[in-house]
């Protein structure tokens, strides 16, 4: 099976910034590595995730940059996580929970992120790697961002000013005296098995600091993340659709197979290429009409579809009724509509 790792746009935004703060044409190196322009809009979007390295480690060396890696990092905040990764921390009564929920819900953030928690003499190791990214150069610039997102949960519950001892790196990476002198009491290791930070284990009874940590956990549970094609495109479309949609061959070139590989893979789920992104386009259509009060003509633009009166032709021939009367109907009760049944 293809593997085809996904970042939120949320962790690509800080490379973008700090390369448009030294006056980098940012769209168009965005452009270059097929990601999405108006990544601020779409931080819940996912995109590929070594586009996404390219793209900043090219940012680094086009400006002449010196760890972009650390200075995206820092500013990063608890905040930048998921809502679904936040929710289940400050739902935690303990570090412990904290880090087991920490580990369940990491894919959020990385789809084929894994993180897994070791005991070494008095510490814990809080260890994450991304699977099927091995031998691939300059992780460090996602490895830097998995082990901060760590540590911003563990100062939920040891303090903000808390900074681990160690911070190691699967990554072949030496920090620069720049970046260890900021970080004067931690000490950094490169080139192991896995990215982690060390915490003493008893940290992990510490309890939560927020008052909402006092309620139970939500009881929905997210399902997983599939790893097949479909799935995959599924989650990367909706970052590229206020852009038209990619094309058939950015498609394939962004999963990592030829266009006739793609529309096989498609067809034996029943699907072409057209199918599915109409699919995407009114999962989307409906999520904003649900969850947000934009006007009908932004979430058409937002949906990719070309204008309002095309919007509101698809959508009623697929949902029988009009995306006013959708938004009208879903503020009152809960409207299903099972897009999987659009003809292919």
């Amino acid at each position: 099976m293809t593997v085809i790792p996904l970042t939120r746009c949320q962790f690509v935004i800080p490379f973008a910034e700090i390369h448009s703060e030294i006056g980098g044409p940012t769209a168009a190196l965005l452009a270059k590595f097929r990601l999405p322009a108006s990544l601020e809009e779409k931080a819940d979007h996912y995109v590929p995730l070594l586009p996404a390295v390219r793209f900043a480690t090219a940012a680094q060396e086009k400006q002449g940059l010196s760890e972009i890696a650390f200075r995206a990092a820092q500013r990063l905040s608890f905040d930048h996580l998921s809502d679904a990764m936040r929710i289940r921390i400050r739902h935690s009564p303990t570090l412990l929970v904290a880090l087991q929920q920490m580990c369940r819900w990491a894919p959020v953030e990385d789809t084929n992120l894994r993180l897994w928690l070791e005991r070494c003499d008095g510490n814990v190791k809080i260890c994450s790697r991304l699977l099927g990214t091995e031998g691939i150069p300059h992780l460090e610039m996602s490895q830097w961002l998995q082990n901060i997102f760590v540590m911003h949960i563990v100062r939920q519950f040891a303090g903000a000013n808390w900074t681990p001892r160690v911070i190691a790196f699967e990554a072949s990476y030496a920090p620069s005296i720049e970046v260890q002198s900021r970080w004067p009491s931690t000490r950094f290791m490169s080139g192991q098995k896995a990215s982690w930070i060390e915490v003493p284990i008893q940290f992990l009874s510490y309890p939560n600091r927020a008052d909402i940590a006092r309620s139970n956990l939500p009881a929905t549970e997210r399902p997983p993340f599939g790893g097949d094609v479909v799935s995959i495109l599924k989650l990367t479309l909706p970052a590229y659709l206020d852009e038209g949609g990619p094309a058939l061959a950015q498609v394939a070139e962004m999963v990592g197979l030829s266009i006739r590989s793609l529309q096989r893979k498609l067809s034996l789920a029943g699907l072409t290429y057209s199918s599915l992104l109409e699919q995407v386009r009114f999962n989307n259509a409906t999520r904003l009409l649900r969850e947000t009060e934009n006007k009908i003509i932004d979430v058409a633009f937002s949906s990719g579809y070309a204008d309002p009166a095309h919007f509101t032709r698809a959508f009623r021939r697929i949902a029988g009724i009009t995306p006013r009367e959708f938004r009208e109907r879903s503020s009152g009760a809960q409207v299903g509509i099972d897009s999987s049944s659009l003809p292919a």
